[in-house]
């Protein structure tokens, strides 16, 4: 029987990279049961703004991941779980670190352990670039040691053990994705490439941010989406990690001023204390080396390099400058 007949969940699918992720699955012809955080708005987050014509192929399981009987209701009558609830904002996590075990370590425990209990056939776990801490080697590969340099990336080495431990101790066939910095229309405020984004669409040329000198390596969502379907077909990714990135980096501080050159705006970027991580928490440098996705998910990000980014800002941009996108944003806090 091929996977597309088969039903999968989705954790987390009313995020931004989840929402994305539902549209993909339903458009390639696969079923979908889409995960939400309950809430008493009965909003479905992102998924409210998808087209209709998708919406209305999806089921949609309202609950919490940090409650088993719940993970357990949600995962009936499904056979693969595409796993991305998390808690991810690293500014909050110093805030509220119970809140990011609770979700991020516990949640996935439940979903493990409820994938146990109906013989799930594949989990697809998410993690986190943030895992490695500031890089000590460039390309950063799967064997680079791991460091919680935040509370959130601490929680996330711990969901990824879990993981880990369930293949080992009781062949659950897990799989871990490790996605580096992901973007793309509409991503929280609290990421950086909106964060920009948003402040010179509202006409602000004092650009707020933290610190300048940290590099990243940014995957567009569509890219990010793709390899969780090449993940679908693989059977080489049970028991691996996996990482998603470019094998392209780029400063905080050259990214602002590529997203002003773009939007042809002269800006000045103001270093906002307040935005700024505790020193040792910082992570200064993440580069991808995406070898393993290429040999196991058969993967290539096609958004790739300086010109792949430059196009993916553009699109990103295009979609900020639409007024009913851009007011959900507020672009005049720090948002943590």
């Amino acid at each position: 029987m091929g996977w597309s007949l088969k039903k999968i969940l989705v954790t987390g699918a009313d995020g931004f990279i989840g929402s994305h992720l539902v549209e993909l699955l339903v458009e390639k012809g696969y079923s979908v049961k889409a995960f939400v955080h309950y809430n008493s708005f009965n909003s479905w987050g992102w998924l409210d703004e998808i087209k209709p014509k998708i919406k209305k192929e999806i089921e949609v399981f309202s609950g919490d991941v940090r409650d088993l009987n719940g993970v357990n209701e949600a995962i009936k009558g499904c056979e693969m779980v595409m796993h991305l609830a998390a808690l991810i904002g690293i500014p909050y996590s110093y805030h509220s670190p119970d809140t990011y075990i609770d979700t991020n370590i516990k949640g996935t425990l439940n979903i493990l352990q409820a994938s146990r209990n109906h013989d799930i056939q594949k989990i697809i776990h998410t993690s986190t670039s943030e895992v490695y801490g500031s890089a000590q080697y460039v390309p950063i590969d799967e064997n680079h040691p791991l460091q919680g340099q935040s509370p959130y990336s601490a929680s996330k080495i711990g969901a990824d053990e879990m993981a880990k431990s369930f293949y080992l101790s009781f062949k659950t066939p897990v799989g871990i994705i490790r996605p580096f910095n992901t973007y793309g229309p509409r991503q929280s405020a609290r990421a950086i490439i909106p964060t920009i984004i948003s402040q010179i669409l509202s006409g602000n040329k004092n650009i707020k941010l933290g610190s300048l000198s940290p590099t990243r390596d940014f995957n567009y969502v569509s890219d990010t989406v793709n390899a969780y379907l090449c993940a679908i077909k693989s059977n080489d990714i049970i028991g691996e990690v996996v990482n998603l990135g470019n094998n392209y980096e780029i400063s905080i501080g050259d990214l602002a001023k590529t997203l002003a050159k773009i939007m042809n705006q002269e800006i000045i970027v103001v270093q906002d204390d307040e935005r700024l991580r505790p020193k040792k928490s910082e992570v200064e440098r993440l580069c991808a080396n995406n070898k393993k996705a290429i040999e196991i998910l058969k993967w290539k990000p096609l958004f790739h390099g300086k010109m792949g980014l430059e196009e993916g800002l553009n699109i990103t941009i295009e979609w900020f400058k639409v007024n009913k996108n851009l007011s959900k944003y507020k672009s005049d806090i720090f948002n943590i």
